[in-house]
């Protein structure tokens, strides 16, 4: 069988969007399941078609409870299961709804802008979009708070191993995890603060991104508490979006993973601390709105879905 993965493996582009959505109750879904799939499927070989300069794709994450919903698969993907708020003494990393999510990347805008466009014209008949984020590159893959971002990815054949489920979940082969969260930067509190101190926070240096040594770095900064063992990594495609006049300004986190546990001994690090109380101390300055858990199967199971 192929076990195909859809796009989750591809590297950060210039623009995208970020689409959750949630289904009506009391409504038949299943039709619209079925030809939201074929259409993911049409809308990226038609990128392909029209321009493999672009690098457009869209990537289709399916929650739990739209997963037992649409009555697919049982047993479902073994990870697979409703995000529980990870809450800190101070910080918490909160759960929100979402059925659907759909990743949405290319080079030129335009693109990212016209599939969102068919699957909104689809999916309003029987859903409601709770979030939609514009991300765009700045600069050289830095996050709007001024440092680098995934310098943790992994790279070459890693980003499938660590990215995409392998036979340790065999009817699943091919599919991802995603995770995504909604950060909002208090950026004049965070422009307030030297550089210097920036730097501990994040526990790299901003100019040329080179993480700081064990003996200098923070037990409390970013990279000592996010980055959970290099047996275990993530795929992220995090971007930058907001209103500035509005001081908006946040980051879309997005992480694949062939394993959400990994992500949650990140969140538990992060949010609750290592040890306890010694949490990540960027949350001082970047608060989650959203948290959400999502499958993303492979293409030969979407095409299943579409019949």
């Amino acid at each position: 069988m192929d076990h195909q993965a859809q796009n989750v493996i591809d590297t950060p582009s210039n623009n995208t969007v970020f689409m959750v959505w949630n289904f009506h109750e009391n409504v038949d879904i299943k039709d619209i399941f079925k030809r939201l799939c074929a259409l993911v499927i049409n809308l990226n070989n038609s990128a392909q078609v029209r321009s493999t300069l672009v690098k457009a794709s869209v990537v289709l994450g399916i929650g739990h409870h739209a997963w037992k919903r649409l009555e697919l698969p049982e047993p479902m993907p073994k990870e697979l299961v409703p995000f529980e708020p990870v809450v800190g003494q101070k910080h918490i990393a909160v759960a929100t709804p979402g059925d659907l999510h759909f990743h949405i990347r290319a080079l030129e805008q335009g693109y990212c802008v016209d599939m969102a466009t068919e699957i909104t014209a689809l999916l309003t008949q029987v859903a409601d979009c709770k979030e939609e984020v514009h991300g765009f590159r700045y600069w050289d893959g830095r996050s709007i708070l001024g440092f680098v971002d995934g310098t943790e990815n992994p790279v070459g054949d890693d980003r499938a191993f660590f990215g995409i489920i392998g036979e340790e979940d065999a009817p699943y082969q091919g599919g991802s995890y995603l995770f995504v969260q909604k950060y909002v930067h208090d950026m004049q509190a965070w422009r307030a603060l030297p550089v210097s101190e920036q730097e501990k926070v994040i526990g790299r240096s901003k100019a040329n991104d080179i993480e700081m040594g064990e003996d200098e770095k923070p037990s409390n900064s970013h990279s000592a508490l996010a980055n959970v063992g290099d047996d275990l990594k993530i795929v992220r495609d995090n971007m930058p979006f907001g209103q500035i006049a509005n001081n908006e300004m946040g980051t879309y986190f997005i992480a694949y993973a062939s394993r959400f546990s990994t992500v949650k001994m990140m969140l538990k690090r992060m949010f609750i601390g290592e040890p306890e109380d010694n949490y990540d101390r960027i949350l001082d300055f970047s608060t989650a709105h959203t948290g959400t858990l999502f499958f993303c199967p492979s293409i030969n199971m979407l095409k299943d879905f579409a019949g």
